[in-house]
């Protein structure tokens, strides 16, 4: 039996930018799990609702040694200081896991989470292990990513780079990756490429070469999480969050809420987003949803509380709500 003190778990911060396929990554990272081993995933979101751990857990589940929490709201450090050490504490001490892995927000703050995952209050329980960085290196001539001061931040943390998504690549792609990296990463960066997020797990291991500076941004107050808040009466809640140049719009629906399967492919389907994360209770079935620029994955789950979607976009479309409501199953009378 284990001791209850945790001491140097191997930890493992998994970041890029919104659709490069973080959730994905993990999700192939879980599939080389050993079976005797448990893992413990902290999940970041920009949206205040938090669709991830839902898919996550869907798939994975307690039983098979995998504990998934989220910190919905925005970057982990800043929107949820408290919340973050309170959601890690707990996880730490339900998983007692042989492996930590946080995916933060792709709009978030990646050195204020190393930095806030070196404290002194987390020394002796955690070993800070390679910082992974998945980039999509299509984008790099795109100056919406290359003029963003996190996309460039995610790139100068990482000890090992993933140029994701390398069967969608031109020949070129790979060399413009590696000069961006030359610019802006750090000078002893391993870089290996994947499709769809499949990457070795021994590229886990090995201590973070990282070291950081003070840092000039400042946390924020403690506020109520919406992914906490009670569901009232009408039976769903909604949550907005603007920063870095995006929004999100997102809702929680009560477990007795269906949705109609056909009319959501079409509500679905005619949204204009930069990402779209849900997990929707149907008449057919539980499904998980993961939309970026690519396509779509619709993913079959064993299991959900509640239906959920998150939607970030430059600018957010009023008419989205009457939509998705419109695809509410109706109650029998």
């Amino acid at each position: 039996m284990k001791s209850m003190k945790i001491t140097a778990v191997p930890t493992n911060i998994i970041t890029g930018f919104l659709g490069v396929g973080k959730t994905s990554a993990i999700l192939q990272l879980l599939t080389q799990k050993p079976s005797n081993e448990r893992w413990a995933i902290l999940v970041n979101e920009f949206g205040e609702i938090g669709v991830d751990g839902s898919l996550l857990s869907g798939q994975h589940a307690e039983k098979q040694g995998a504990f998934i929490r989220e910190v919905p709201g925005g970057c982990m450090c800043c929107a949820a200081g408290v919340p973050m050490q309170i959601a890690l504490n707990q996880l730490l001490l339900q998983a007692k896991p042989d492996r930590l892995l946080i995916e933060p927000t792709g709009l978030g703050h990646p050195k204020e989470i190393v930095k806030a995952l070196s404290d002194k209050h987390y020394q002796e329980a955690l070993l800070l292990q390679k910082t992974i960085t998945l980039v999509d290196a299509r984008n790099l001539t795109n100056t919406r990513y290359t003029s963003h001061d996190i996309f460039n931040q995610q790139i100068a943390i990482a000890d090992t780079i993933i140029g994701n998504k390398v069967d969608l690549y031109q020949n070129e792609d790979k060399t413009r990756l590696m000069d961006y990296i030359k610019a802006h990463g750090q000078a002893n960066a391993d870089v290996h490429y994947a499709q769809q997020g499949d990457i070795a797990l021994s590229l886990l291991a090995g201590t973070t070469t990282l070291g950081l500076s003070s840092s000039s941004h400042h946390h924020t107050t403690k506020k109520v999480m919406t992914a906490d808040l009670v569901i009232p009466e009408c039976g769903y809640i909604k949550a907005i969050n603007t920063g870095a140049g995006f929004a999100s719009v997102g809702w929680r629906f009560a477990e007795e809420k269906t949705f109609n399967y056909a009319k959501l492919q079409r509500f679905l389907s005619n949204i204009n987003a930069e990402r779209i994360k849900a997990v929707f209770i149907t008449e057919q079935g539980i499904f998980g949803y993961n939309f970026t620029a690519d396509g779509v994955t619709e993913t079959a789950l064993e299991i959900a509380k509640e239906s959920r979607i998150e939607i970030i976009a430059k600018q957010l479309d009023d008419a989205i709500e009457t939509q998705l409501m419109a695809c509410i199953n109706k109650s029998p009378n």
